[in-house]
């Protein structure tokens, strides 16, 4: 996958943490959560799998869905990756 702004969700596991953040590089960004190399969220809660992301045209476009996202209920959110990812399977493997 090349480089392209993303708004992605990760877990800890199926219904567990939910993380959503924003990148212009989902592969490294994830990367970087599943070897807890940024000190934070995701490592502090173990928030190492992939289950949902979206791309989109610019940076700006992507932070305004990631703000929107942050908003939503968390019931909303696991609709939302229920979707898409029923198994809540890490996609990480898939944008490789």
């Amino acid at each position: 996958m090349e480089r392209q702004p993303c708004v992605y969700l990760m877990a800890s596991r199926p219904y567990g943490t939910l993380y959503i953040g924003v990148t212009s590089d989902l592969v490294q960004r994830v990367w970087q959560h599943k070897r807890g190399l940024a000190d934070g969220f995701t490592r502090q809660y173990g928030v190492h799998s992939l289950v949902w992301y979206e791309q989109h045209s610019t940076m700006e476009e992507a932070i305004r869905r990631e703000k929107a996202l942050k908003e939503w209920r968390r019931v909303w959110k696991i609709r939302l990756i229920q979707e898409a990812n029923p198994h809540w399977r890490d996609l990480y493997p898939d944008i490789l």
